[in-house]
């Protein structure tokens, strides 16, 4: 074999810590997940949640702040999976090992969670979540959930806008090919990623002073025609290149200006498929109204994971998570102050 084709060393032991942590998690109470934690999190594990989460360190805080309440909020919880790969950060020089899984948190809602009032029905917390793997430890876990999608299965609809995509529960890969348990091909990893850098120097490019290329001529250097963007609750999917432009481009370039972009935490691939996070990505403005919170000159973050599909030689879906209730408490919008009224 080719030694660009060899797998990256160290992903298979990452995975399977991995995957004995969410099979431990399967068996989780709120009365043990502490000591489940505790197992395979080092005990100062660096853990970055969304508002009203935050930040915490080491697993007794990470329990106490999401795992206890959602635990007791959920009953008969299964992960859903719909995509696990792992690789080696490019942003630390390609030294730290992570792995990536996405989909769903799925359990009866029996008690409410934070102030989203429970139904005792099924209910769908659309998560992904990256784990650093250290001397066969978790050392920091980022998780990232959809609670305004939470929010619209339960009745309640906060936000003062329609969506101009369309959020269902979203799906995994159409090729039902996300879930890398086994080894991939170096070439394939390395296309992935360059695809994903590729992209990211366009939408610099197309945020810069210089000449610009329409819409249309800049999305078609990096993706398929029949793209599909799996935006979060509030901005809704698109699907096509030209529905994304209607349906989320060219709302967001025109509602928010001054966009800084503050880099990634990690942005790793393995395989067709890679993502990144960051701690936040963006800092923006919202100087021409965003769904429905009126302008304001307030300096708002955006924390948000992608996560991609290569298909050929462009991208084909992607997965994405915003933290739009931090979003918007920074420019002074509490929404979940307003459903708990």
């Amino acid at each position: 074999m080719n030694v660009s084709t060899l797998p990256m060393p160290g992903l298979q032991p990452a995975k399977r810590l991995v995957e004995e942590h969410y099979a431990a998690l399967s068996r989780a109470t709120p009365q043990t997940v502490t000591h489940i934690l505790r197992e395979r999190l080092a005990s100062d594990c660096r853990w970055y949640g969304m508002h009203p989460f935050h930040e915490q360190i080491g697993p007794g805080a990470i329990a106490d702040v999401f795992w206890i309440p959602f635990l007791t909020a959920f009953n008969r919880v299964q992960r859903r999976e719909d995509i696990f790969f792992s690789g080696l950060n490019e942003i630390d020089g390609f030294d730290g090992l992570w792995t990536c899984s996405m989909g769903h948190l799925m359990g009866l809602f029996d008690r409410p969670f934070l102030s989203i009032p429970a139904t005792r029905k099924m209910a769908f917390l659309r998560y992904a979540e990256f784990n650093k793997i250290e001397a066969g430890h978790i050392t920091q876990t980022a998780l990232s959930v959809d609670l305004l999608h939470l929010m619209l299965q339960v009745g309640l609809n906060p936000l003062h806008a329609d969506q101009t995509g369309q959020h269902l529960v979203q799906p995994g890969p159409m090729t039902h090919d996300g879930l890398l348990r086994a080894p991939q091909e170096r070439d394939e990893t390395d296309r992935t990623l360059a695809r994903i850098n590729m992209m990211i120097g366009s939408i610099t490019q197309a945020n810069g002073p210089n000449l610009r290329l329409p819409p249309e001529e800049e999305l078609a250097r990096d993706w398929v025609d029949d793209m599909i963007w799996w935006g979060p609750a509030g901005i809704g999917a698109s699907y096509t290149i030209d529905r994304y432009i209607e349906q989320h481009q060219g709302p967001f370039r025109r509602g928010l200006s001054g966009r800084a972009f503050n880099g990634h935490v990690c942005r790793m691939a393995e395989g067709r498929y890679g993502g990144f996070f960051g701690w936040p990505n963006l800092t923006l403005t919202n100087t021409g109204g965003y769904m429905g919170v009126a302008a304001n000159d307030a300096r708002a973050d955006m924390r948000v994971v992608d996560i991609y599909r290569r298909e050929g030689d462009r991208l084909a879906e992607n997965w994405v998570f915003i933290d739009m209730l931090h979003f918007f408490k920074m420019q002074g919008v509490d929404i979940l102050a307003e459903i708990a009224i």
